[in-house]
């Protein structure tokens, strides 16, 4: 073993990270760079989870004004110096990471299989990347819009696509199945942080593993939490043929303070969304990333 291999076990997983891109981008630069925009993309997605979960925190402590989504979340950052440039890279990561379920989804890059499990977890992926896309030109959309001086008003926008869908053949059972979609994935998310290992998709020492799986555990039970009353108003939305009762995630969890123990529960998912934002960049360093297994059957 080099001088160079032995410093990188010895300096532990984050430097075989960097060492390993280094070495990628001498031999194979557009795999390394695949990879480091899927790493970009993680970071990218914590820090949009994260925004939520710790302004969720904040308004239930009354210390910030509460916010109606993802990215309304994200405009706080715009009051912070170098606030734009800020929103750009998370934009930019989004973009990368939806790059990244692309290859995941269409050409396995995690070689799962054409099983039944492996095919419902690529349709998961699948529509994962259409999410963040979608978040990601929105991120754009609110540079433009705190360069004109305007506002994105994300609830407006919910039952405003929600309309739109009414107006359709069928549109209210669309906006239904839309509904049940979201409870589904939400009791997914719940019931993964029940029964998945989490460890088995990380690369890192033994002595963090327990610690990373606890963070993802509470991760993926708060952000299913956090999708249950969006899809419950969407359901009701699309059975009585309303658009106003759609409500986005953000507007959706709001409604939970006017109930008794309210502020209680919009605590916990706060403090579970952080979770899974933090868990997110635990990924973006630990997880196993190649981008060019998905050209493995093609090749």
């Amino acid at each position: 073993m080099d001088g160079e291999a032995a410093a990188t076990v010895q300096n532990g997983p984050r430097t075989r990270v960097l060492a390993r891109l280094r070495h990628r981008f001498a031999v194979a630069p557009w795999g390394a760079a695949a990879e480091l925009a899927a790493r970009a993309g993680y970071m990218a997605r914590g820090t949009v989870y994260l925004s939520i979960g710790l302004i969720a925190l904040l308004a239930v402590a009354g210390a910030a004004p509460h916010t109606r989504g993802a990215v309304s979340a994200l405009q706080a950052w715009s009051h912070w110096p170098l606030g734009n440039a800020l929103l750009w890279l998370i934009g930019v990561g989004l973009v990368g990471f939806a790059g990244w379920r692309v290859l995941q989804s269409v050409f396995d890059a995690d070689r799962q299989g054409r099983g039944p499990r492996a095919w419902v977890n690529r349709a998961g992926q699948a529509v994962s990347g259409l999410i963040y896309g979608s978040l990601a030109v929105s991120v754009f959309g609110l540079i433009e819009a705190l360069h004109d001086l305007r506002h994105i008003h994300e609830q407006a926008e919910v039952r405003g696509g929600v309309a739109q869908i009414m107006a359709w053949p069928l549109g209210s059972k669309v906006v239904m199945a839309g509904g049940l979609f979201i409870l589904a994935c939400g009791l997914g998310n719940a019931i993964r942080a029940v029964v998945d290992n989490f460890g088995s998709t990380l690369r890192c020492a033994p002595r963090a593993l327990p610690w990373a799986r606890r963070l993802a555990r509470v991760g993926y039970f708060g952000r299913g939490l956090a999708m249950l009353p969006a899809g419950f108003f969407m359901l009701i939305a699309g059975w009585d043929e309303r658009a106003v009762e759609a409500r986005s995630v953000g507007s959706a969890l709001w409604t939970l303070h006017a109930l008794e123990f309210g502020d209680t529960a919009l605590a916990l998912i706060g403090a579970g969304v952080t979770a899974f934002g933090a868990f997110a960049f635990v990924e973006a360093w630990y997880r196993p990333i190649r981008p060019e297994a998905a050209f493995i059957d093609v090749i």
